[in-house]
């Protein structure tokens, strides 16, 4: 899982258009927008595409003067699946005796 906080400047004109684009591209949130050009943006990883590709395309936007990466956190999901399955017994030591 890989999370990303933005936030995202654009001039105010072009605000509609910068909203609309974001809104369109899968992986990205906006939390927040004021009429003076400021988004909050969260961007997660797709299948299709990693988060920092779309926040490089957030930077490829008309009206879009910055995009600033504010958080970003990031786990290794295959790698947490894999410690909480049961351990594999052991050939020597998976057998259950009774000695009483």
């Amino acid at each position: 899982m890989n999370i990303c906080g933005c936030l995202v400047h654009a001039t105010a004109p072009a605000v509609p258009e910068v909203r609309k684009r974001v809104e369109a591209m899968k992986g990205a949130e906006i939390h927040a927008c004021d009429d003076d050009g400021r988004l909050v943006v969260v961007v997660e990883d797709t299948p299709e595409k990693k988060a920092s590709e779309l926040i490089m395309e957030m930077h490829q936007i008309p009206g879009v003067v910055s995009v600033t990466l504010t958080y970003h956190h990031f786990e290794d999901l295959a790698a947490d699946d894999a410690a909480s399955l049961p351990a594999k017994p052991s050939q020597a030591g998976d057998q259950t005796h009774d000695n009483l």
